[in-house]
């Protein structure tokens, strides 16, 4: 799926009765192991007597409960002939139930819900959101009623559509560079028979074939309460949720026993290989074993062998491939578990024009070394650091794809335990380098699967539950509000601002330095040299080289990230407060003394242009290199590649003096704010900050300036057609520019936009995917910049819908400014939907910085999230309607399609827009 509660009374339940309906209930504190992290995940759970399993952890940072429910069943389950039904059915689990008929979004992003999601995967289903604490009984009972309600709101049209949603999913995979290499190496790796054969995503045929009487059968063999685990994490307490889950749950009946599947690790005793011939722009070589399920300590072993061999600036064959012999630019080596058997995951991508035996040649060799040698102790340092570190911020969150409720969950129904993410802690940290080469020599010494991707040429119920006659439950109107941390402010003495909010919930701060640069500062010079220059930072300074740097951030359990987008370039530290000292001195190091060495230069430059071959064969990221030449033209500072990356032409050129230039004209201090979050206080770190910057001083010359002029909008469509023949999906980009942020009326856009295309119960993502099924996923954003920013439509559709959703594109831009005006309820729920998911959009130290910086880049209050409630409320509907008429043009529109343009020119010109130019891959006209 993409990305894309009211006060009711509750009927006394007595103790005894509860006490019936709960199997088990253990509360279980940590039992730490030698060196790891404490993880606070005390948990309480029970069981219902249909055989729901239940886990609570409360975590009372903020007034939300992360809700994931967990099936245990996947693309495994599938028998011949219904691959991918598990990710169809999934699908279908959010288009109603009986007792609520209507899209699963809609009453949650009205409440203000987060993380609203849903996931299939080999061996299970998962369903998760966030919501405000009194939300809960709403979020409760739609979880219930899907559960134990669904099969009569399933209808064939609800099926068909679905069907053209995943397919278009799919489609949109599958057009991906590289997209389909794991359907050959999952079929190469797994024997015929094995549950992990086939992908998940399934076959067109196998889709095209499900029929509503598989739906049905799906349903009442997987999805009864006895065969999923149901985790809630947050502002909530045992008896709370065991009297909420027993109403809600309780008289769903159990469904039949689920046989479990034993683990099967294939025996492979030879090696094989394979070619596959994709529109890449340089090969991929993916090499592949199988290895023992995630209960396993073997596979603890080998993700820290994994992490030695291919993750970070020191891994074994990054400094072989990339840094010694600039052959490569990315490589990769991971673990993904599973529960039958898990795959270690080697991946490598060549320079352009590089064999794919120089791959091979690097991966046996290196193989080779350290299953003779193991891991050295730094390298086994790092790599258990590192684990250590991502570890506890994952935990951040209570819900979404990674956080509390997910990992207590998965634990549960892999483990049957829930703390199982600590048992495995206790094997990273107890590991020693022997442990990990004897792990490593029984797994990657047997047979491997490799997959080379080549460029192509172009061709027991209770007997009454809850009431559900009367529909969803109401919503109280007190829905808790955002609490935003204290903001506090200080100078350090060369001038450089310092913006501070304290979070101490977790050991983890989170600083980093902004400048006002940013890739609009390349206009006028080297396109791309803002980004690159950023990229050049942690690459060596004057007292360490790039695999120095690379080796003490893994050591310290540091992410130092540097970077620019469209108006600022940022140097981002985030450190475990234990090692802020250290760590703050290696970030301190990186902006003050980078040497921008020749060699590091060349090394970059040749993954840079590599990188920009990959922008090219992607067509959402070729469009958006594309359109702001079309939009801005090349004299305005936005008129770059909006990715930031620049061209062939001007990478190609870039010198150390442009580096050494673009340093001293935008790094300096008097252009610079340190914004911190975490586990410090302003008197404690601002000492460390002055010691570190002491004698970092403005320079004489004055500060440079972009020119961000407005820019006006054309008079008549422009309609742009970009070939890429073969693709089963065509990319529509349409954008015009609007007002800069930093004005009042930005509230009155994000309502507006959230009503057009900006959520998905928006009015276009409706039509072109629920209504239609034409895509996976269609969007308008309100793109940020302080001068002109794009108002941005974002449209993958199949290729042989490309006029006709063209039309109903231009139809809904239109129509929200004329004939179908916003309606109050439409306006409700997105205001509803944007102050009331304030609280769970703040939960991370990383979500309070963002919102700092870009407080400070608009030019806006520093506390600016914690006035947006009280601006959303204070709107009107005639403020939105006034908005549409502000925003929405299409008769000015600048439409950029990339398709196949054999299948597609034809159906654009009777769309009739507008002129057709053809353009390459360059944005130089060919017609």
């Amino acid at each position: 799926m993409p990305q894309s509660p009211s006060r009711i009374l509750i009927r006394a339940t007595g103790a005894a009765v509860v006490a019936a309906a709960v199997a088990l209930t253990s509360t279980s504190v940590r039992s730490q192991g030698v060196g790891a992290p404490m993880l606070n995940l005390e948990y309480d759970s029970f069981t219902l007597d249909n055989g729901l399993r239940v886990i609570v952890h409360e975590d009372r940072k903020a007034p939300v409960v992360a809700v994931s429910i967990w099936y245990h069943v996947g693309s495994k389950n599938e028998p011949q002939g219904q691959t991918g039904f598990a990710h169809l059915f999934e699908h279908l689990m959010f288009n109603g139930s009986e007792h609520y008929d209507g899209e699963w979004f809609e009453p949650l992003q009205r409440v203000g819900g987060t993380s609203l999601n849903g996931s299939t995967w080999l061996d299970r289903t998962n369903y998760f959101q966030t919501v405000p604490t009194p939300a809960l009984d709403l979020v409760l009972w739609m979880e219930s009623d899907r559960m134990g309600h669904l099969l009569g709101a399933v209808t064939q049209e609800k099926l068909d559509n679905q069907r053209g949603v995943v397919q278009n999913e799919k489609r949109q995979g599958d057009n991906r560079p590289y997209g389909r290499v794991n359907y050959n190496l999952y079929e190469g790796l797994f024997p015929v028979g094995h549950p992990y054969h086939h992908s998940t995503i399934g076959s067109m045929a196998d889709l095209d074939a499900a029929s509503l009487a598989d739906v049905h059968q799906w349903f009442r063999d997987y999805y009864g309460p006895n065969n999923a685990v149901l985790s809630l994490a947050g502002d909530i307490d045992l008896a709370t949720a065991r009297e909420k889950v027993q109403r809600y749950f309780g008289d769903i009946p159990a469904g039949p026993e689920v046989d479990a599947v034993k683990a099967w690790i294939p025996v492979r005793e030879h090696d094989t290989h394979e070619i596959q011939h994709d529109q890449v722009p340089a090969v991929l070589a993916n090499r592949a074993w199988v290895a023992p399920g995630l209960n396993d300590r073997d596979r603890a072993l080998l993700d820290l062998a994994a992490a030695a061999l291919g993750q970070g600036r020191n891994s074994r064959l990054y400094v072989d491939l990339i840094h010694d012999r600039s052959l490569a630019t990315q490589v990769n080596v991971s673990v993904t578990p599973f529960e039958l058997a898990s795959v270690v995951d080697l991946s490598v991508i060549l320079n352009p024009g590089q064999p794919a035996e120089v791959a091979s040649e690097a991966i046996d060799r290196v193989i080779a070394r350290f299953l003779e040698t193991g891991p050295t102790a730094g390298e086994l340092a790092r790599a258990v650091a590192g684990i250590n570190a991502r570890t506890v911020r994952g935990l951040e969150e209570v819900g979404g794809f990674s956080g509390k409720a997910v990992v207590l969950a998965e634990g549960e129904l892999y483990a049957g335990d829930p703390l199982f993410i600590e048992r495995y802690l206790d094997w990273i940290n107890a590991a020693t380098p022997t442990d990990v080469r004897d792990a490593a020599r029984r797994w990657l010494s047997r047979g491997w699967h490799q997959v080379d991707v080549v460029p192509a040429g172009r061709y027991a119920a209770e007997p009454q539950g809850v009431d559900r006659s009367a529909g969803l439950p109401p919503v109280p109107d007190n829905l808790p509000k955002l609490t935003f941390p204290t903001v506090q402010t200080g100078t350090l003495s060369n001038g450089v601002r310092v913006v501070l909010a304290e979070r101490r919930e977790l050991p983890l701060v989170q600083v980093s330095m902004q400048f006002d640069a940013g890739y609009a500062a390349d206009a006028g010079g080297t396109l791309g040299v803002a980004s690159f220059a950023m990229a050049m930072l942690d690459r060596g300074t004057t007292t360490r080289d790039s695999l120095a740097i690379s080796a003490e951030a893994e050591r310290l359990g540091a992410q130092i990230a540097a970077g620019s987008v469209l108006d600022t370039s940022s140097v981002t530290l985030s450190a475990l407060a234990g090692q802020l000292e250290p760590s703050l001195a290696l970030w301190v190091d990186l902006i003050r003394n980078p040497t921008f060495a020749d060699a590091e230069i060349e090394r970059l430059r040749g993954q840079w242009l590599a990188v920009i071959a990959q922008e090219k064969a992607q067509p959402e990221s070729l469009a958006l290199r594309l359109l702001p030449l079309a939009l801005y033209g090349r004299d305005h500072a936005y008129g770059v590649p909006f990715t930031g990356s620049g061209t062939v032409e001007s990478i190609s050129s870039i010198t150390r003096d442009d580096l050494v230039a673009f340093r001293d004209a935008w790094l300096r201090p008097d252009n610079a704010t340190i914004f911190i979050v975490g586990d410090t206080t302003l008197a404690a770190i601002t000492p460390l900050l002055e010691s570190a910057f002491r004698g970092w001083t403005a320079p004489a010359a004055p500060r440079p300036t972009k020119n961000v002029a407005d820019v006006q909008r054309p008079s008549s469509p422009r309609v742009i057609l970009i070939d890429k023949p073969g693709s089963p999906q065509s990319l529509i980009l349409a954008a015009h520019v609007i007002p800069g942020l930093g004005t009042d009326r930005d509230v009155a856009y994000d309502a507006m936009n959230g009503v057009l295309g900006g959520s998905f119960t928006a009015r276009i993502n409706m039509n072109l995917r629920e209504d239609k099924g034409w895509s996976y996923g269609v969007r308008t954003t309100l793109q940020g910049a302080r001068g002109p920013r794009p108002f941005l439509l974002q449209a993958p559709v199949q290729t042989d819908r490309t006029g006709e959703s063209l039309t109903e594109l231009i139809r809904e831009f239109e129509a929200i400014r004329t004939s179908k005006p916003i309606e109050q309820a439409e306006m409700d729920r997105v205001i509803a939907g944007l102050t009331r998911g304030l609280p769970g959009s703040f939960e991370t130290t990383m979500a309070v910085l963002n919102s700092l910086m870009s407080s400070a880049r608009y030019g806006r209050p520093l506390d600016y999230a914690a006035t947006l409630t009280d601006r959303y409320e204070a709107l009107r509907l005639a403020d939105l309607q006034s908005a549409a008429t502000d925003i929405v043009h299409p008769e000015s529109l600048v439409w950029v399609i990339v398709g196949d343009l054999g299948t597609i020119r034809d159906q654009v010109e009777k769309a009739n827009i507008g002129p057709i130019e053809i353009w390459n891959d360059d944005g130089q006209p060919v017609r």
